[in-house]
């Protein structure tokens, strides 16, 4: 599966955001063999199972420069490195407990040249500072993720959307998601024809939410 594949979705890219997103499969392939960020088998899917999979968010919201989003447990970089590429106006803050992929991301955000990624070794609820929306891969289940990011996400919205998750999760949530009253849940198969992404969601959950 090559970058075409990202290309296909996100036809208006620009040229040095297609050059990043090429870049992306030479610089993980080399850094995942001396440091394991991402399995041996998704390696090869990169651009399927982490790219663009990672901008199903991009489908549900753009997000305005000057805006900050967080990034949690965000592993080797996803969903926030493709986030950043397509957002280059946009502050991303990438924040993981685990220091060796910390480093592989540094090291992915120094060969993009990217200068709105900020990467921070540390679990998020040590974290300082409020951002507009927080982003995620299924690091945990809703409720213990909403009260790992509680606090982080500021008040006043400048989006359409009022500030809040969004949250990349797959198969059934209705009992994960049951007491959350606002939530919102995008399918992505209404933005991706591949079948990996038939059980695949974006989640909502503005600021006020319970749980």
């Amino acid at each position: 599966m090559t970058a075409e594949i990202v290309f296909k979705y996100f036809p208006n890219l620009s040229d040095v955001q297609q050059q990043n997103i090429l870049k992306l499969e030479h610089l993980y392939k080399d850094w995942n063999q001396k440091i394991n960020v991402v399995s041996r088998k998704d390696i090869d899917e990169l651009y399927l199972r982490h790219v663009l999979h990672s901008l199903g968010i991009a489908k549900v919201q753009e997000f305005k420069p000057g805006s900050k989003v967080l990034d949690v447990g965000t592993g080797g970089g996803f969903p926030g490195v493709p986030l950043a590429i397509l957002f280059p106006e946009t502050d991303f803050t990438l924040v993981d407990s685990i220091g060796k992929k910390i480093k592989v991301v540094d090291e992915v955000v120094q060969g993009l040249e990217l200068n709105n990624i900020t990467t921070v070794n540390s679990r998020v609820e040590e974290l300082k500072g409020q951002f507009d929306f927080i982003v995620s891969r299924a690091v945990a289940a809703m409720p213990t993720f909403t009260h790992w990011v509680k606090g982080k996400i500021k008040k006043d919205s400048e989006h359409e959307r009022r500030n809040g998750i969004l949250y990349l999760k797959g198969g059934d949530l209705s009992e994960e998601l049951k007491d959350y009253k606002t939530v919102q849940i995008y399918d992505l198969p209404n933005f991706f024809e591949e079948d990996f992404f038939q059980t695949k969601k974006v989640v909502y959950l503005p600021l006020k939410f319970k749980g």
